[in-house]
């Protein structure tokens, strides 16, 4: 699981620095939250909203809606994702191992408080973490291929072009696998 910003024009970062433009025009993004196979690099679920935005409020429903789409026993995610919640709700309510970056990993000073964090920060899936670049991959092919800024213009036609994005994406892999 993991989470990229979408331009929301084909403008340049560098271009409106470069211009001093308000900072209007560099506040907003579309935020794009993934759960993704790592084998087969298909895309399970997603989630649109608008960002900037913590990335541990999109674990439940993406992670959710990811379960009932495919059988999985394992999540692996970033530093973003790290709350004793979210262990929660992958352990106890889906049956699923979450493994993200523990506290202690990051260099914060004593062990975690909760108990799946305080796990995890002990029996690290060094290896099964390793595993977890293959969502960036996803991304990188995505604005490879489609290109980094959506053309829509509202928030709800960015949002469709973003499940298009995901269609359109997970076809090409079945369509090559074939």
């Amino acid at each position: 699981m993991d989470a990229t910003g979408l331009e929301t024009r084909h403008t340049s970062a560098h271009f409106i620095r470069c211009t001093k433009r308000d900072s209007y025009h560099r506040r907003f993004w579309t935020k794009w939250t993934v759960v993704t196979d790592t084998r087969t690099h298909l895309i399970a679920a997603c989630l649109v909203r608008q960002g900037p935005s913590y990335d541990f409020h999109d674990w439940p429903r993406v992670l959710a809606e990811a379960h009932r789409r495919v059988v999985f026993d394992q999540v692996l995610g970033d530093s973003g994702y790290d709350s004793e919640a979210n262990h929660c709700i992958g352990r106890q309510a889906l049956g699923i191992r979450s493994t993200v970056i523990a506290c202690n990993r990051r260099g914060c000073a004593g062990w975690p408080t909760g108990k799946y964090r305080r796990q995890m920060a002990q029996r690290f899936a060094r290896k099964a973490y390793g595993n977890r670049w293959q969502a960036e991959s996803v991304f990188s092919r995505n604005k490879r291929l489609f290109g980094s800024a959506l053309r829509a213009r509202s928030p709800r036609t960015r949002r469709q072009e973003c499940y298009l994005r995901v269609l359109t994406h997970n076809l090409m892999i079945l369509r090559r696998a074939a």
